[in-house]
């Protein structure tokens, strides 16, 4: 009996999508807005979902608080108002993208997360844009 337990958190964050390898019309034309020099920002939705068999002790697939804790310690803390081009090491080589954010911290928690749990990441760039990693 699999159960997934999630956490949703939120954090603010600019961006600018852009190949350094195109010329500035090439990323205009693939990119539209969201490749303005002067960047543009984001409220970001997080859940995280941890999918494991619920503890026989606790009732628990996973303790929501120490989930809250990491989420905030190694994502939101780092990403959250915060230039992700500029001001993360993540995203110095790595456009940017909701893609790559997900992948980027579903890498992170990972880390942190017992690998007898699956990990699952869904990423709202927008109300109506959102991304999911690993896909179904």
């Amino acid at each position: 009996m699999k159960v997934a337990a999630s956490r949703k958190e939120h954090f603010n964050a600019a961006h600018r999508l852009h190949n350094p390898q195109w010329s500035d019309e090439k990323n205009s034309a693939v990119f539209g807005k969201c490749s303005n020099p002067n960047y543009h920002g984001h409220n970001y939705e997080l859940i995280v979902s941890v999918v494991g068999e619920p503890d026989p002790e606790t009732g628990y697939v996973y303790d929501m608080k120490i989930l809250s804790d990491l989420i905030r310690n190694h994502v939101v803390k780092h990403f959250d108002h915060k230039n992700l081009n500029l001001d993360t090491a993540y995203f110095k080589n790595l456009n940017p993208t909701a893609e790559n954010v997900a992948v980027v911290i579903w890498r992170i928690l990972r880390q942190h997360i017992d690998s007898k749990y699956e990990l699952k990441i869904k990423l709202y760039e927008t109300e109506r844009n959102c991304v999911e990693y690993p896909a179904h």
